[in-house]
């Protein structure tokens, strides 16, 4: 059904008894990972290696909690090597977009 998220992950880590925490902890994940991933770019134009590490390190549990595991190898592969992963940076914003639709579709199947 998803491509990158999984509603399996997402229960797991979140319960399926409280649809609005649920709802909230994916609304706190969009405003706070997902939008610090998607300006990446900017960072990597002021060659600014440290932010992007931060950012990247804080998003990989997130990623795991909505079971987007391929955007968390992504992650972990752009750490490792930061000075060269400007073409992994535009392969996790095609990501990020999938994500924000799949977790926005998700969460209206909580209602």
């Amino acid at each position: 059904m998803y491509q990158l998220i999984s509603e399996q992950s997402i229960y797991q880590y979140f319960g399926d008894d409280d649809p609005d925490m649920i709802r909230d902890m994916i609304q706190i994940i969009l405003e706070t990972n997902v939008h610090d991933l998607k300006e990446l770019g900017d960072f990597y134009e002021k060659k600014e290696f440290e932010i992007i590490k931060k950012r990247c390190h804080k998003a990989k549990p997130s990623m795991s909690y909505i079971g987007a595991i391929k955007t968390r190898k992504l992650l972990e592969e752009i750490e490792a090597d930061i000075p060269n992963s400007l073409p992994l940076n535009a392969k996790l914003q095609n990501h990020l977009l999938t994500i924000e639709d799949e977790l926005k579709k998700f969460v209206k199947t909580l209602d």
